[in-house]
């Protein structure tokens, strides 16, 4: 299939951009393991700053809006580091650093950044910000100039250093979107959810504007784990580092009860997985928004790109996966019980088939997740 075609790009076509230099880096590299089946990793540059707050550039360059005086006289900059060899991110502090990878995109494509699955699971709020944008994550059509992350770590200091990933891109061109009878005829020939090994029947989906997902506090182990919660008092994640760090240093975990209900903490983070298994056919990919019950007192899944071949395979061979679900309750202690909605996925129709699939085959961490924490601790 040719590029003009509408959908999200594969990686071949990503591969293609980057040969055409629509995305391009003036200094490492850019590499082929940082491609993926329908997104691309982009990397940390080696300077960051400390900012006094988070802002927006509107009808300004995003480095010229750090230095432009505020009300107290001074810009938004409390320091920079250098963290090209590895430096500090400290809870509760907000950090602006310039992405290694810039964008040169022609008038019809436009891009949407996330945070990868790591980041999410470690509670690391991280979004993209463009030159002239007055939205986080989502870049212009024919944006032409660089990529820029907030970052602003909430349960965890940690580590990091120029050249890792927090965020993907996704690349894009015209309508992608599915409609609401097309998502329930891809679930009845596809068989997107599951429970357990029994797919759910059409009948038994929720669809509007993309399928909706519910919370598991009922648990599949043996030893009645259905969750976990952020301790309050932790050390430095290193997020350099895989399979390194004891679970119980750093989140407690959270038992299934005989009522299947659990009061979520105002501002406590907590990991949970879906009740359902879903998988992403290849020719499509997804992206989980968060579902908020209507007040704002709850706040679901921060990291949200689902690529093709997640919990499907090449062939459709895998019955689905659980998404895991990043959870943070505001304002109110919030009770939510076992089969509760509480996300959806967004599906969107690919360009073209990728070359290659979410798997193990390409480094994917986690196909054949359960209750699955950030690859930088111990497995259990």
């Amino acid at each position: 299939m040719s590029d003009k075609n509408h959908g999200v790009f594969s990686c071949q076509s990503i591969a293609r951009a980057v040969a055409k230099r629509h995305v391009f880096s003036k200094g490492l590299p850019i590499v082929e393991s940082q491609i993926q089946p329908a997104s691309m990793d982009l990397r940390l540059g080696p300077r960051a700053y400390r900012l006094i707050s988070s802002f927006l550039p509107e009808n300004t360059d995003v480095l010229e809006r750090l230095h432009t005086p505020d009300l107290y006289g001074s810009d938004l900059v409390m320091y920079e580091s250098d963290i090209s060899k590895g430096g500090i991110l400290e809870k509760g502090h907000v950090y602006l650093i310039p992405l290694i990878e810039e964008l040169n995109l022609p008038a019809d494509v436009r891009g949407r950044a996330n945070p990868k699955s790591t980041t999410g699971r470690l509670d690391i709020f991280a979004r993209v910000l463009t030159d002239r944008n007055p939205r986080f994550d989502d870049i212009a059509c024919g944006y032409k100039g660089g990529l820029y992350l907030e970052v602003m770590p909430r349960s965890f200091t940690i580590k990091v250093k120029e050249g890792l990933s927090l965020v993907q891109l996704r690349l894009l061109r015209g309508e992608c979107a599915l409609t609401d009878s097309k998502l329930r005829a891809l679930h009845r020939d596809s068989r997107l959810l599951f429970n357990g090994d029994a797919h759910l029947a059409p009948g038994d989906i929720k669809v509007s504007r993309g399928i909706f997902m519910s919370v598991d506090l009922s648990g599949e182990n043996s030893n009645g784990i259905i969750g976990y919660k952020s301790k309050k008092n932790s050390h430095v994640v290193d997020l350099a580092m895989k399979n390194h760090y004891g679970i119980a240093d750093f989140w407690e975990p959270i038992y299934r009860n005989s009522k299947g209900t659990l009061i979520l903490e105002p501002e406590d983070f907590y990991i949970l997985s879906s009740k359902e298994r879903i998988r992403i056919p290849t020719r499509y990919a997804a992206e989980m928004v968060a579902y908020e019950a209507g007040s704002g007192e709850l706040r679901t899944h921060y990291a949200g790109f689902f690529d093709p071949g997640f919990g499907f395979g090449t062939k459709g061979e895998v019955k689905g996966t659980k998404a895991v679900l990043e959870v943070r309750a505001h304002d109110v202690p919030f009770m939510i019980s076992d089969g509760q909605t509480f996300c959806k996925l967004f599906f969107e129709r690919m360009a073209e088939v990728p070359d290659k699939v979410y798997g193990p085959r390409i480094g994917s961490s986690y196909q054949y997740q359960g209750i699955t924490l950030s690859k930088q601790f111990k497995s259990i």
